[in-house]
């Protein structure tokens, strides 16, 4: 069905329906009762218990209404993905009649089962119990004839066990930081800073009935084989291209589904690559835009499936294309309104804004292996310091003139002076002039200041966007409390905001680059400055135990000791088994497809080559074609043969970090081989021999 056919849409009724939000809580609780929740939600204040059991009552109400006849605790335990169990609202009430019940007790407080999910040994088997406890500060909504209440999950011993609580102590410390910041600058108005994130998400869309016929991408998400197609982004047609029907009318289904769950899904395009394609939603509070992503990404998955499509989140789908990242858009806004990244009109003169790019800059610098630990996935080790995404160094994008006014302060030659802002002439009449902004953009940059926000576009499009967040959220907090230390003993405060800044330009300017970060210059200058360039995963996930950093999320108590390094031995695991699974993969679509198609076709062709030569012909042509391939069936079965001993050599390591290290390197050193020896094949066997749809059919088939 065209866009054309479609009936008219009413956004404005739609948008939230399917939400627990401020105008339901408004319509449908006591006046008392809803201000009380209000100040929960959106100043942080503790929960009133004796509101509870009026808000549960109010919120099963609203949802029967909805078609809900369960009820879950949703939950983002540490596996990238969300949890729930469903409960019905049935209870029995005798001689076999039921009520539709939902207690205070339930919306509060649930248990799971928390050996069954990932806990870095905080949990063994014989320790199950876990908690999920109600998360105020995100709205209830319903989907599919359930409730979903979003909650944190934690051990019985107390320990968080998801991204959501660290999140949300983050958060916490950076407005007690902020807020101290602030009042010493004399902006004593201000009683709480909240970080927003938008989120720009990127993904694949290719045929179902394609997909159904890759063993790769269904197990792994990506395929491990596939020989570069003769025309992949070479012509640059796809970016911001025409939306083709079918994708649209996906674009369209997706764009409801998300505005009835509340979740402003503002901008959509072609990407780079054929086939694939972003959704941006605007901003909201970081524990919010967190949630939302991840009901963006489950939504993608369903919607796709009904309309015929499989979607890819993965970092790297297809080699030799450009994979899918996705881009953490972060701000701070305090309670009053303020922007506290708007440069304003003349931004070498605001003070408030200054002291905050030193705030990042300093974070930013001391704790870039953190942030460069956050955007860690195993899929994003195949996108990284590519042509399409950030190198493995961290940096920060100013621009020029933000760069040239932080130093002259720090070099004491600051002047005031109102800068003439540029217009932009297009040399035709009939096109009005506009106003320029102050820098260009450098997508090059992992953290790039755009105007009245920074870009972190090192996140791979499969990651929850939590640790991302918890990392600025900490560094920051950090950055403020060291500052608003200096400021609330400074004699003169302009005084000291000048030293500020002079002392963080002479001792993290090292962080800001305005070039080129793709170019090999950068990474060797980077090198000589002192910065980390961490190039793999295993390496990124080191960080997460190093002493400094666990002294950082101690001091804020974001996480323990002890939850650093369960989340270390989590993501190591993880990193393990994926690599694990797509080498098993690989093994099983070489011996049971590749080869059996390569060896056919090569039989074949010998045939052809000797009914040729019983006639007379000439077949010494054939006769070569036939002795490559069967070259390239050797050389693949002698890579088998060296992945098959790589597989066993890491399940006979004993330790997970040993395991991780040698699929780093080894394992997967001995894929790529075999993945370059069936790539070859690929490129001279017959079409109809091949056993599986190649890239061309993939990308270009949509």
């Amino acid at each position: 069905m065209s866009n054309s056919n479609h009936e008219r849409l009413n956004v404005a009724e739609i948008f939230g329906s399917q939400v627990f939000n401020d105008t339901v809580m408004r319509r449908r609780l006591p006046k008392a009762v809803y201000q009380s929740l209000v100040k929960t939600s959106g100043q942080g204040q503790t929960l009133d218990p004796a509101i509870a059991d009026i808000v549960a009552n109010a919120m099963k109400d609203w949802a029967i209404e909805q078609g809900a006849t369960h009820y879950a605790h949703w939950f983002q335990p540490m596996n990238n993905a969300t949890a729930g169990k469903h409960d019905a609202f049935l209870s029995t009430a005798g001689e076999g009649t039921v009520t539709l019940e939902f207690s205070s007790k339930a919306l509060v407080k649930g248990e799971t089962d928390s050996s069954s999910f990932p806990s870095g040994g905080l949990r063994s088997t014989f320790e199950a119990r876990g908690y999920t406890a109600w998360d105020p500060t995100s709205p209830a909504f319903v989907r599919d004839g359930t409730l979903y209440i979003p909650t944190a999950f934690c051990s019985y011993t107390g320990e968080a066990m998801d991204t959501k609580t660290p999140l949300l102590r983050s958060m916490q410390a950076l407005s007690q930081q902020g807020v101290r910041f602030l009042h010493a600058l004399g902006m004593t108005d201000v009683e709480k800073v909240s970080p927003t994130v938008g989120a720009e998400q990127e993904y694949f869309l290719v045929d179902r009935e394609l997909y159904e016929k890759r063993l790769d991408l269904k197990i792994c998400g990506r395929t491990l084989f596939g020989a570069k197609p003769s025309k992949g982004q070479d012509l640059d047609d796809h970016y911001c291209g025409r939306i083709r029907l079918r994708v649209a009318d996906f674009m369209r289904d997706l764009d409801i589904r998300l505005w009835k769950l509340g979740i402003v899904s503002k901008t959509k395009h072609n990407e780079a690559a054929p086939a694939q394609h972003e959704l941006a939603a605007e901003y909201s509070t970081a524990n919010i835009a967190c949630d939302n992503n991840q009901l963006v990404m489950e939504m993608m998955r369903t919607v796709a499936k009904e309309h015929g499509f499989a979607c890819l989140l993965h970092e790297k789908p297809f080699a030799n294309v450009n994979g899918s990242g996705k881009h953490n858009n972060y701000s701070l806004i305090t309670d009053t309104g303020v922007n506290l990244l708007d440069p304003g009109k003349n931004p070498e003169e605001n003070a408030v804004f200054l002291l905050i790019l030193c705030a990042f800059i300093r974070g930013v610098d001391l704790y870039g292996d953190l942030l460069r630990m956050s955007a860690t996935c195993p899929g994003n080790d195949y996108r990284l310091g590519e042509g399409e995404a950030p190198p493995s160094v961290i940096s920060i994008f100013l621009g020029s003139n933000l760069s040239t006014a932080l130093q002259n302060i720090a070099r004491g030659s600051f002047c005031s002076h109102s800068q003439e802002k540029q217009m932009m002439d297009m040399g035709v009449q009939a096109i009005p002039n506009f106003q320029m902004d102050e820098s260009d953009r450098n997508r090059t940059s992992p953290f790039a200041f755009t105007g009245n926000k920074f870009e972190f576009r090192m996140v791979g499009s499969s990651q929850s966007l939590a640790y991302a967040n918890v990392v600025l959220d900490t560094m920051l907090a950090d950055s403020f409390s060291v500052f608003a230390d200096r400021l609330e003993k400074a004699d003169n405060v302009e005084v000291e905001t000048q030293r500020i800044i002079a002392d963080t330009m002479r001792e993290h300017s090292r962080i800001l680059f305005n070039g080129n970060n793709y170019c090999q210059e950068w990474i060797e200058e980077a090198r000589r400055r002192g910065l980390p360039i961490i190039r793999n995963s295993v390496d990124a996930y080191r960080t997460f135990v190093d002493p400094k950093n666990i002294a950082l999320f101690e001091r804020y108590h974001v996480f323990s000791e002890k939850e650093c390094r369960a989340r270390y031995e989590v993501l190591i695991e993880n990193y393990a088994k994926v690599r694990h699974i797509e080498a098993s993969t690989m093994l099983e679509m070489v011996k049971r497809q590749i080869l059996p198609a390569c060896i056919e076709y090569a039989g074949r062709v010998a045939g052809s080559c000797n009914q040729l030569k019983a006639a007379g012909i000439n077949s010494a042509p054939i006769q070569g074609h036939v002795q490559l391939a069967s070259s390239g069936i050797e050389e693949i079965i002698s890579s088998v043969s060296r992945l098959d001993a790589a597989v066993s050599q890491a399940d006979s390591l004993s330790s997970t970090e040993e395991k991780a290290v040698f699929s780093s390197k080894e394992l997967r050193e001995s894929m790529d081989e075999l993945r370059r020896k069936c790539d070859a094949l690929e490129t001279i066997v017959d079409q109809r021999n091949w056993p599986m749809p190649t890239y061309t059919d993939l990308l270009h088939r949509v």
